[in-house]
Order: C-alpha cells, then structure tokens, then sequence
C-alpha cells in the first residue's frame, strides 16, 4: 500500500487542528457562560461515548470522501486548504466579546434585537429575528464579519468540507452543457451569504457564469469583497428573496442552495422551491444541502434536538421532519436524490425537459 502524500497528510493535519480548536473554542466557552450567565443554559439533551464515536467516525467518513473528490478532479487539491485564515484571525477576538450579548439574549429569550436603522418592510416578517442568538441576525456588518468563522467552529472545521458537497452532483447535473459549447452556462447560487459556497463553485467550475442572491445586503458585501480578491470572473450578486426572485424564467442551468431551509418557515420553503423550479431552464439540475433529518439520521437525534434548543433556530424542528422529497415533488421536479454527509443532507433533483 502506498504511503500518504505529504499534501494528504498536510490536509489530515489541518482538519485535526480545526477540530480541536473547534471542540477547545466550545469547551471554554461553555465553562464562562456556567460562571458567568448560568441562566443561559438551555438544558441539553444528554450526548452519551457511543454517540460521540459515531459523530467522529461520521467526520473522519466526511475527510475521506473530502480528499477522494479533490483526488478525482472535481476540484483542485488547493481548495481543501483555501480559507481566509488571516482575517479569521483578526475577527477571533470579536466572537468572544460578542458572547456576553449572546449570553444575554439566551437568558432573556430576546430574539428579535435587530439594528435599529433596518426597514423591516424590506424583509419577510420570519427573517427578522437573531438566528443562532447572533448580534444583529443577518443584518449589519459586524454579524457578517463574524459569520464564517463562527460556523467553522460550530461545525469543528467541517463547514467547507460539508459545503464542497454539492460540488460532485452539480458538476454531473452540469455535464451536457458543458461539452454542449454554444452558449455560457449559469449556476446561481441561493442565500449566498457571505459567498463561500460561491468560492467553492468558482474553483471547480471557473468555466461557468455565477451568480449570487441574499436578503442580506450587509452580507452580501461581505461575499463582494472575499470574491473580487480571487482569480476569475466577476460573479453578478443581487440583493433580493428567495421566494421571489428578480431573473427570468428558465434562466439558469443550475442552482445551489446551501444552509437555507432549515431557516425557512414551511410555506416559504415550498415557495423557493417553485422559484427554482421556474428559474431553472428544463433538464436544469438544483442542489440543495441542508442539515440532516431525523428519518434518515436517527442516531444524530439528540445533536438536532439540542441544535435547534442552544441557538434560536424556530423552523429547525420543523424543518428536520419536513419531507423535502415530497416537496421537490409538488413544485414539479423529478430524478430526487439524496445522500448525507456529517451533519448535512444533499439533494439532487432535475427540471424535466
């Protein structure tokens, strides 16, 4: 048997480190808000050894199938240790002393602390609130900022790796177009956020032209600002909502959607699901990666019951019970796949011609 690259064994080395600063960052955390705001505690559900050898095993599967798609192409190996490690660094600080604010709004089931300078008829009534208990929701700067590195935390360093998911089944979606080269292929990229599954798909697709849509305009410079620093072509971004979308019928050869659902109240899903079905040109193909459910991850139960009790997440419980197929269904999609990874469900459905 060959011996791991010296690049395997850098990669291994990094998602080990992520993971141990992830689970170190939660660890103290932890013990400061027991010190000083044990009203802040929520309660958990118990997470017994066999669950957690069951979530390292899930993780380590995620690493291997991680690494496996870079060795086959689907994206470069450079990707796997692409991240704004820099300003990560600068910001760091800034998760910490927003925590007491966090602490505070867990105590006192504040949830709907929002900037004072926002226009709330701009948004829909359910994202006016602070998801994950986070300072200003997804509406200034700062909450911005902090984002990115924030998941990589929750998620111990897996974040990225969950969201290059989607790459494989979209790249296979997108084959026919592209060894048809008579025209561009478009892929819009829904509740882009602060642009990081965008990043993922610029890498591996650089021949495609990206787009980019969030309710967030704040977040949205965020993701201006980390893609006009990379290579490539300029990705057109647009402030605007999912459920409603600002393009033109059959506009798109593929969509991605990443982190959105489970944020969605149940009526809004099915409305961005016909979006997608409208925008999408038929024979199109649109992934969507969402946390896991609990039908088809039941040994991961009470990690999604705490989920949704820690962090204020009010459509997570519904989301995790919610039969999506059914829905990909009802807005008139066909050939609905799934597969989950870690702690994140991927779908494949296609637009029929």
């Amino acid at each position: 048997m060959a011996s791991p690259s010296l690049r395997k064994i850098a990669y291994h080395t990094l998602q080990q480190g992520k993971t141990l600063a992830g689970l170190a960052h939660k660890e103290l955390s932890t013990k400061l808000m027991e010190v000083f705001a044990p009203e802040a505690d929520t309660g958990n559900f118990p997470i017994d050894q066999d669950l957690i050898k069951e979530v390292k095993r899930s993780m380590e599967r995620l690493e291997i199938i991680d690494w496996q798609d870079a060795e086959a192409g689907i994206y470069p190996k450079s990707l796997l240790f692409e991240a704004p490690w820099l300003e990560w660094a600068k910001k760091y600080p800034l998760v910490w002393l927003d925590m007491p604010k966090t602490w505070e709004r867990r105590k006192k089931n504040k949830t709907r602390e929002i900037p004072k300078n926002v226009n709330e008829e701009d948004y829909p009534n359910y994202y006016l609130q602070n998801f994950h208990h986070q300072t200003d929701g997804y509406l200034s700067t700062h909450s911005a900022e902090i984002y990115d590195l924030q998941v990589e935390i929750l998620f111990n360093g897996t974040a990225d790796s969950m969201r290059r998911r989607v790459l494989a089944p979209l790249k296979r979606g997108l084959k026919k177009y592209l060894n048809n080269h008579t025209k561009k292929v478009k892929v819009l990229d829904i509740a882009t956020g602060t642009g990081r599954t965008l990043q993922q798909i610029q890498s591996s697709l650089p021949e495609v032209e990206l787009y980019g849509i969030d309710l967030s305009g704040s977040y949205l410079k965020q993701a201006s600002k980390y893609l006009s620093s990379r290579s490539g072509d300029h990705v057109q971004l647009t402030r605007g909502n999912a459920e409603d979308m600002p393009y033109s019928s059959s506009s798109f050869q593929a969509l991605t959607c990443v982190f959105l659902f489970h944020e969605l109240p149940r009526d809004a899903r099915q409305n961005v699901l016909n979006e997608c079905f409208r925008l999408l040109e038929p024979g199109g193909t649109l992934i969507l990666a969402d946390s896991i459910q609990l039908k088809d991850s039941p040994k991961f139960t009470a990690i999604m019951e705490n989920f949704h009790k820690i962090f204020h997440e009010p459509y997570y419980r519904d989301y995790i019970i919610d039969d999506i197929d059914l829905r990909f269904e009802e807005s008139g999609f066909s050939s609905i796949t799934s597969e989950t990874h870690f702690m994140t469900k991927v779908w494949k459905a296609n637009k029929p011609v």
